[in-house]
């Protein structure tokens, strides 16, 4: 044989083999071909595209356009999806329930009468590529739920349930979409209203939405979202006219209001607009919807939308900012030291106090203050006399920034202010604000204001001592008097200054309130110049065996609340502690006597006691030759 030949044939084999396989790998499976078998009708739902309903006169035809469908007979407009779909997923599962075969139809020629398959006066059509047969509808049979059933041109006819046959016994209007838009309120992004009031127009900034019209404000993201979704999701009662006729039965020549939304790929718009009440039908209202060329009614709560002005969808919180960017909060007073709280990481500093730590529970508070504030009114929409609203030289200013620390393709390096709040007079419990540029005027609560803390020192962390008890190593409290102990050699406590025996429970619990002492609150230098002038408790402590380091604290007189003031000469500024922890300081280091001592229990012996040059150490301060009275600690 020759070469050539042997080629051609060995091709013609691959060819044929892989028809073959191509052929079996599409063929049903034996379990998908039975399935498919007891089908009425076997089609790709996907590749269907259109469906005809033809009842007697009465055509209804339905279209996938852009994976949506319309109805495009007896009118034009969008048809329910989820009503088209549904039909043919129907389709899809509808069964046969008994076959009858085209030589029982020719047995007795009268049968196909009877079953009504002559001249079937509805019909189904499927459009599509590889679409199956117009589908005919006949009688019903003897069985309940029951019809006849055949394929144009077809010889065989099938018993079926009549689910199918309910489904597209349907009026147009069946069809139709009910949704008023197929828009959703997250896809708009301008918005201009008409209505007696005036006009109005809000669009979207990024995340946000602003009032652009009658004047420029912030508006209140929520509210506008709701505004729209009231829109977007209306559903149309009664599909009334087209819009081509007389539209002064509607109230619709010359509308009381109008709508038009806008997204980013739709300039022109979807006009909606809002007419009469029909006389039968109170409850509804007509309105006309230019991006479907018809006249409906909706309910009439769509109204409200009429009713909505400007101040409706302000904004009501005092400031907007993005806690993610925010790095910086300057607190300015006049006549008190500015406050520059920074935040690294996730650790807030005080950044013109050498970076000290700043009480982050209180800087959180802070924020969640301003961010949750709410305007208590609008006072002005243009600021022409700042001074009759004390905003000229306002009593506080709170600006809010964020912080780069380098440049970036973004941004340059340092501070940029994201909002600043000025706060002026004082007008009953409420306080007169302006936010940065705006040039409005609005009043917020004045215990705002009150909790704004405007001296440094009072932004400082609440742990006034960090150490562990075991760490101390001497201790000297005094009251009325002086009493001072000291580890010895075996680390047991022993007297410096005092006899009588040590309570050491009493001790160890005054160690762990002393060693890692909180504030309850800082009240920075602004306390009475009296509240320390009589201490009344002085607790000196060293923590080092040389005694070269002592920390001093004083508790002075009650603050208002009645939890005493203290100072410690460590930190600026004076703080309040809470009294169960003066109580613990207070604890008496000496033993109490057993209230009933028996004559048979020998008297203890006393503890040796320090020796005198011990007494000399520089952890001396505080001893018994400085008396309550004349301690003056720094303010």
């Amino acid at each position: 044989m020759r070469p050539r030949t042997t080629i051609v044939l060995l091709l013609l084999v691959v060819a044929v083999g892989a028809f073959i396989r191509f052929y079996e790998s599409k063929r049903p499976n034996t379990e998908e071909a039975s399935r498919r078998a007891q089908n009425v009708i076997n089609f790709d739902r996907d590749k269907i595209d259109g469906i005809v309903i033809q009842n007697g006169d009465e055509r209804i035809e339905l279209k996938r356009v852009d994976k949506k469908w319309r109805l495009e007979s007896p009118v034009k407009d969008l048809a329910d999806s989820s009503v088209v779909e549904s039909l043919l997923f129907d389709l899809e599962d509808w069964k046969k329930e008994a076959t009858i075969t085209g030589k029982e139809m020719e047995a007795d020629k009268n049968k196909m009468a009877d079953y009504g398959l002559t001249k079937a006066k509805l019909r189904l059509k499927l459009l599509g590529p590889q679409a199956p047969p117009e589908i005919l509808f006949g009688n019903n049979a003897a069985l309940e739920n029951r019809i006849y059933v055949r394929f144009e041109n077809a010889k065989n006819a099938f018993l079926a349930t009549e689910n199918i046959k309910t489904a597209i016994l349907k009026k147009p209007e069946d069809f139709r979409d009910r949704k008023l838009t197929d828009t959703i309120a997250t896809q708009i992004t301008r918005v201009a209203l008409k209505t007696p009031a005036g006009e109005m127009e809000l669009q979207k900034q990024g995340e946000h939405w602003q009032i652009v019209k009658p004047l420029r404000v912030r508006a209140d993201d929520q509210k506008v979202n709701d505004l729209l979704a009231q829109i977007t999701t209306s559903r149309i009662q009664q599909f009334v006219a087209d819009d081509r006729g007389d539209l002064h039965p509607y109230g619709l020549a010359e509308p009381r209001g109008t709508v038009t939304i806008f997204t980013a790929d739709d300039k022109q718009g979807q006009l909606l607009q809002i007419g009469g009440v029909p006389e039968k039908a109170k409850d509804q209202v007509y309105v006309r919807f230019t991006s479907r060329n018809f006249v409906y009614t909706l309910p009439k709560k769509i109204e409200e939308v009429l009713n909505t002005r400007p101040n409706d969808l302000r904004d009501r919180h005092l400031v907007r900012f993005d806690e993610n960017q925010l790095d910086r909060i300057t607190i300015d007073a006049p006549g008190k030291d500015k406050t520059v709280l920074a935040r690294k990481g996730e650790v807030w500093t005080i950044a013109n106090r050498n970076n000290a730590a700043a009480n982050a529970g209180e800087v959180r508070r802070l924020i969640d203050l301003i961010a949750g504030e709410q305007v208590t009114k609008f006072v002005e929409d243009v600021a022409s006399d700042l001074p009759k609203y004390g905003l000229d030289k306002p009593q506080l200013t709170v600006t809010l920034s964020s912080f780069a620390s380098e440049n970036t393709a973004e941004t340059s390096a340092g501070e940029h202010p994201m909002a600043t709040i000025a706060f002026g007079k004082i007008d009953g419990e409420n306080v007169y604000a302006r936010v940065g540029d705006e040039p409005f005027v609005v009043t917020a609560r004045r215990a705002m204001l009150d909790n704004i803390f405007s001296s440094p020192l009072q932004w400082q962390e609440l742990a006034i001592f960090k150490f562990k008890p075991e760490q101390i190593h001497r201790l000297s409290v005094i009251t009325d008097h002086e009493l001072t102990i000291g580890r010895g050699p075996s680390n047991q406590w022993q007297w410096v200054v005092g006899n009588g025996l040590i309570d050491t429970g009493n001790v160890q619990s005054l160690l762990n309130t002393l060693a890692s002492l909180r504030a309850v609150r800082w009240v920075g230098n602004d306390v009475p110049a009296q509240a320390f002038a009589r201490p009344q408790l002085i607790v000196t402590f060293t923590t080092s065996s040389d005694d070269k380091t002592v920390h001093k604290l004083l508790v002075g007189s009650p603050a208002a609340d009645g939890m005493p003031l203290a100072h410690t000469d460590e930190r600026e500024g004076t703080f309040v502690i809470n009294n169960p922890d003066l109580n613990a300081l207070r604890l008496p280091l000496v033993q109490t006597p057993p209230a009933s001592p028996t004559a048979s229990t020998p008297p203890a012996s006393p503890l040796p006691s320090i020796s005198p040059s011990q007494r000399a150490s520089p952890g001396r301060t505080g001893g018994t030759s400085i008396a309550p009275t004349s301690a003056t600690p720094g303010p």
